[in-house]
């Protein structure tokens, strides 16, 4: 019988890409990790991985394995969830994971709340771009993901998760207090053009909004200044030398020389809480999705909508 730890370890190896990075999502050491896959070698009689210096790939037994891997921690965590499901009780380790904005104007109070009211929950929070918040769910490393979809940029949702609108949050121009279109009631893409850009780094779901959101215009937009952060972006538009699209949810306090106007029509996103449907009985992922519903900032969205025909 195969060693499920050492199965684990090359699990995360093949979802995380690396020694170094599966240690850390494990909270063990690379030296650890590395230690478990080579008992797991001498137990199969084969090489798993080509190590090459620091760099270490599958091979094709590796990857037969950590498939069968896959499949064997599924069929456990759908035991462990029926198990926790006839306690009726929140109970064990509970993997969140949300893009940044709403690590900080979301999660904190849902993570606060979870924590009062179920003493047995051992909760992980981890801050990961929607794009790769979807791949960690599906492979069973993270439990609930809160992800995000743009108006004209769909995120698109394998049919093995279920998903549910948390909110619909709205975004909102930010320019320079001395801009010319500062003072304006609102604005439109077309207005901005021309202007130079703050946005986060190609490959981002925001980056990929605005792209596509100037080829309506038949444009392309000018980022001149890749920022991930909001906070960080608003701070250049404060200098006065680009123009940045913001999201009310997590945006904190608008510092001086920063003029916010809404767009119109205007542009949002949705907030949406995905998991995977072997995890609905356990009573934890179900009182991370209560909380969420709870503590959105904005109740006049429709909380709770069933977006499981927009997985695809």
């Amino acid at each position: 019988m195969l060693d499920l730890g050492r199965l684990r370890a090359l699990h995360a190896v093949a979802t995380y890409g690396s020694i170094a990075a599966a240690a850390t999502a494990l909270g063990y050491t690379p030296s650890a990790v590395s230690q478990q896959i080579a008992k797991l070698e001498r137990e199969v009689r084969t090489e798993l991985l080509d190590r090459q210096g620091r760099r270490a790939a599958l091979t094709p037994a590796g990857r037969l394995l950590a498939e069968a891997a896959r499949d064997v921690l599924a069929a456990l965590e759908q035991a462990e969830a029926r198990l926790e499901g006839q306690r009726g009780v929140p109970a064990g380790r509970l993997v969140l994971a949300a893009f940044p904005t709403a690590c900080r104007g979301l999660l904190p109070e849902v993570v606060a709340e979870l924590a009062e009211q179920h003493a047995e929950l051992d909760i992980r929070l981890w801050e990961i771009d929607p794009y790769r918040a979807v791949d960690l769910v599906v492979e069973g490393e993270v439990d609930v993901a809160v992800v995000h979809d743009w108006d004209n940029t769909p995120l698109i949702l394998p049919g093995t998760l279920r998903a549910e609108t948390v909110g619909v949050d709205v975004a909102d121009a930010v320019l320079p207090a001395g801009h010319p279109l500062a003072a304006r009631a609102a604005l439109g893409v077309a207005d901005l053009t021309d202007e130079r850009w703050v946005s986060q780094h190609p490959g981002s779901m925001c980056h990929d909004w605005l792209l596509r959101s100037f080829a309506e215009q038949g444009r392309r937009p000018d980022v001149a200044y890749q920022v991930d952060e909001y906070q960080s972006q608003m701070a250049v538009v404060a200098a006065g030398v680009g123009v940045a699209l913001v999201p009310r949810l997590g945006r904190g306090a608008v510092p001086p020389g920063v003029r916010v106007v809404p767009l119109h029509p205007a542009t949002s996103r949705r907030i949406i809480a995905i998991w995977r449907p072997q995890s609905t009985l356990r009573p934890a992922v179900a009182a991370a999705l209560a909380a969420l519903r709870r503590r959105w900032p904005d109740p006049s969205p429709r909380p709770g909508a069933d977006l499981t025909r927009a997985a695809r």
